[in-house]
């Protein structure tokens, strides 16, 4: 009798394992073949709890440097105001994070490393919580995200702050003592050396991207940023700065808060764009104009596993699924996202016409443009806040301005964003590329394609 309920419990359970064959005629809802993969194909609840989530997602206005509401601002205290909000908004006691990974790149790597430990003791954080800094050109700030992401996946600790920092107006770039003579020996290695308006110009001519093209791109992301701006749609990721303004003349000093980008320009227009002459070369295309400006600020952005979010009540802002970083041509390294963007989707399971909305680092207009076109972006998806030719372009902040840019718009825009992307291109030669969920899509279906020819529950599956 044992042996026989055996045997049902084993016929049952291989059942279980064949494909269901769906009824033609029925029009009820069904599972379907997901184009996006098994790891999209599922019901996004609390049984994923070790995915890593995103609780909170804060930066600073982005300020020109030099010239800019930041041109008196030490690193470290734009830096501070964006790890204690991170805290103080979600109520997570600083003692519980495990880490902090700062993005950065012009500083001197110890110094930077020391101001970042100040920042964090600014912002209220126990001697015992470390911090560290990280440099992969323009992709550090995600890359610190990402760094963060990785460690809680490995379980170093369950709570770590991803952040992001530059002052170009206190860490101008320039290289600093001389170059290795065996450069002349590897043209890839020369091509490291090439300043990045130059590497503009290859894309431009290499690729065929127009004067005009470029001009049109930089004018369309002042006028996205002027309208986000007047419509209050960064106001939810701007943590306001307390500074001062020194009168570079008289050297008095003037207490300010800062809580708006002070980049933009909301009446650029082509004509006037066209006036401007090409900086890097006498018959080239990039300008001052449709490049990314110079400027200062931080990000931060506050990650832990899914399950603990929930156990704190913390409301989920987004889910971080996966993230690429590729090596490209150092000549045209513009090209970057082309390449990583593409490999980002596929990592979480995805294609790239899955992903609702596109957060593009703009470092010039001519490789923005070109990567938009060779991967056929719908244009009303990409950069739909301006991006860093009106925003600015922080070298290591960036990373984390867009992450808070791109959750926060993808959560005023609810179940029509599920899917969103960071990418950006790399000095040197390289892309890299992140996809993140919207923190509450819990719906199991929304990415679902109709059955065809076989009753399989995802194309993935033989």
């Amino acid at each position: 009798m044992e042996m026989e309920k055996v045997r049902l419990r084993q016929n049952v359970l291989l059942n279980h394992l064949k494909p269901v064959t769906f009824p033609k005629a029925s029009t009820d809802l069904v599972a379907t073949v997901c184009a996006a993969g098994d790891s999209a194909a599922y019901e996004r609840t609390g049984v994923f709890g070790d995915d890593v989530v995103i609780v909170a997602a804060y930066r600073t206005p982005i300020c020109k440097a030099k010239r800019g509401g930041f041109k008196d601002t030490f690193p470290e205290d734009l830096l501070a105001p964006v790890l204690k909000a991170v805290i103080d908004k979600t109520g997570v006691s600083p003692n519980e994070v495990g880490d902090i990974v700062v993005g950065t790149v012009l500083a001197p790597g110890s110094q930077r490393a020391s101001e970042c430990r100040m920042a964090a003791f600014y912002a209220g954080f126990p001697e015992t919580v470390p911090v560290r800094t990280v440099n992969r050109q323009c992709s550090s700030g995600l890359q610190a995200v990402a760094d963060v992401v990785a460690a809680i996946k490995a379980g170093f600790y369950d709570i770590g702050i991803g952040a992001g920092l530059e002052s170009m107006t206190v860490n101008p770039m320039a290289w600093e003592g001389s170059v290795n003579p065996r450069v002349e020996t590897q043209k890839q290695a020369q091509d490291c050396l090439l300043p990045m308006g130059i590497t503009s110009e290859n894309v431009a001519e290499r690729y065929g991207v127009s004067r005009q093209e470029q001009d049109k791109a930089a004018v369309e992301s002042h006028r996205k940023a002027a309208a986000a701006t007047a419509a209050g749609k960064f106001k939810d990721e701007i943590i306001p700065v307390e500074t001062k303004l020194v009168d570079p003349k008289t050297g008095d000093e003037k207490p300010v808060t800062i809580s708006v980008d002070d980049g933009f320009r909301p009446n650029a227009s082509l004509s006037d764009l066209a006036k401007l002459r090409p900086v890097f070369k006498k018959d080239g295309s990039t300008t001052a104009g449709n490049s990314s400006q110079v400027s200062d600020g931080a990000g931060a952005v506050l990650l832990m596993k899914r399950s603990l979010a929930m156990q704190k009540g913390l409301p989920i802002l987004g889910v971080f699924r996966s993230f690429v970083a590729v090596g490209v041509d150092p000549a045209v390294m513009g090209v970057g996202p082309a390449f990583a963007i593409p490999a980002a989707a596929k990592a979480a399971g995805l294609e790239v016409g899955d992903i609702d909305l596109f957060e593009i680092n703009e470092a010039f207009a001519s490789q923005y443009t070109y990567c938009s076109q060779k991967l056929e972006l719908d244009p009303e998806k990409v950069n739909v806040n301006g991006g860093a030719m009106a925003i600015g372009h922080p070298l290591g902040a960036t990373g984390a301005r867009c992450v808070a840019t791109l959750l926060h718009e993808m959560k005023r825009r609810g179940k029509d964003c599920r899917f969103g992307v960071i990418s950006m291109c790399i000095g040197t030669g390289m892309g890299a590329a992140a996809v993140l969920e919207r923190g509450d899509s819990a719906d199991p279906l929304c990415n679902a394609r109709p059955i065809k020819d076989n009753s399989l529950l995802s194309k993935d599956a033989k």
